[in-house]
């Protein structure tokens, strides 16, 4: 019998989850079919009771769906509830399970592809969203020294702060407002910078932060994946900076979430091919 998969999100329409996932399984010949989901918030739940069915083995979750989903499911894993954001959920016999597979896909590219090692390391986080929480959490298992969130709207970052603090987080955890004397004083304060933060113009992306600011022993981990050459990577390779790119994290939550739905080992270099081939075709924009 043919079972579904699928990513849940708004407007969702250019993901990348459905190429790479459906590669995947394709090339373990597995009787799945991965869609695309899009779904508005009025429309959540309905959606979420739709995953209880037998032939449904679970969804990814993306923006902006990640923490409003967590009350909709049985049970939630302890990463999740501590970043307090979903990404992935399993059917098990009608019984709904959440899991944040961003925080394995994030920490296995930083260290993997990037060959960053955070312990000791001063962080900044661009951006409070999902993401944003899962580095937190990321980073505090890994040993950071500090990690600073800005971003725009100051009541978020001193949201996700408070909740690590408040978590029990051995090392400081702030929050700064988005503004040029925040950056400054960050950047001075800071080894590796991750930009959780897609901030666009139709489909330019702008830095989230002045690009001055960057010099070359600060490692730049961007999560944007698609287009792949934004300002912030031209700033970085300008400054000599070290720089890394979000599609391994992209690859890597996902292959976390589909060994969780099937059992099996995910064929990762299927999925990176099948993830390239739909950056240069312009298909995918959403973080999944």
């Amino acid at each position: 019998m043919l079972k579904y998969l699928g990513v849940i999100g708004y407007p969702l329409t250019r993901s990348l989850s459905p190429a790479f996932q459906q590669a995947a399984l394709d090339a373990l010949r597995l009787d799945i079919l991965y869609e695309a989901w899009p779904t508005p918030a009025d429309g959540l739940q309905t959606r979420v009771t739709t995953l209880r069915s037998p032939t449904v083995l679970g969804a990814n979750v993306t923006i902006p769906h990640k923490e409003a989903v967590m009350a909709m499911l049985d049970e939630v894993d302890e990463v999740a509830g501590r970043i307090r954001a979903v990404n992935t959920i399993v059917n098990r016999e009608g019984r709904l399970f959440g899991y944040n597979t961003d925080l394995q896909g994030l920490m296995r590219a930083l260290r993997q592809d990037g060959g960053f090692e955070p312990v000791g390391r001063r962080v900044v986080i661009a951006g409070a969203g999902g993401a944003a929480r899962a580095a937190v959490a990321g980073l505090l298992d890994a040993g950071a020294a500090s990690v600073t969130v800005i971003n725009r709207t100051l009541a978020r970052a001193v949201s996700l702060a408070k909740d690590f603090r408040d978590g029990g987080a051995k090392i400081p955890v702030g929050a700064m407002p988005d503004e040029r004397r925040s950056w400054e004083f960050a950047m001075r304060h800071c080894d590796l910078l991750i930009n959780c933060t897609p901030v666009a113009s139709g489909d330019s992306i702008q830095s989230p932060l002045p690009l001055e600011l960057i010099e070359k022993r600060h490692f730049v981990f961007d999560l944007i994946y698609d287009p792949a050459e934004t300002s912030l990577r031209a700033a970085a390779k300008g400054a000599g900076a070290e720089f890394l790119g979000g599609l391994p994290m992209l690859v890597y939550q996902g292959a976390a979430s589909f060994e969780l739905w099937t059992g099996r080992e995910a064929p990762v270099d299927v999925m990176f091919g099948a993830a390239r081939s739909g950056v240069e075709a312009g298909v995918g924009k959403e973080r999944k």
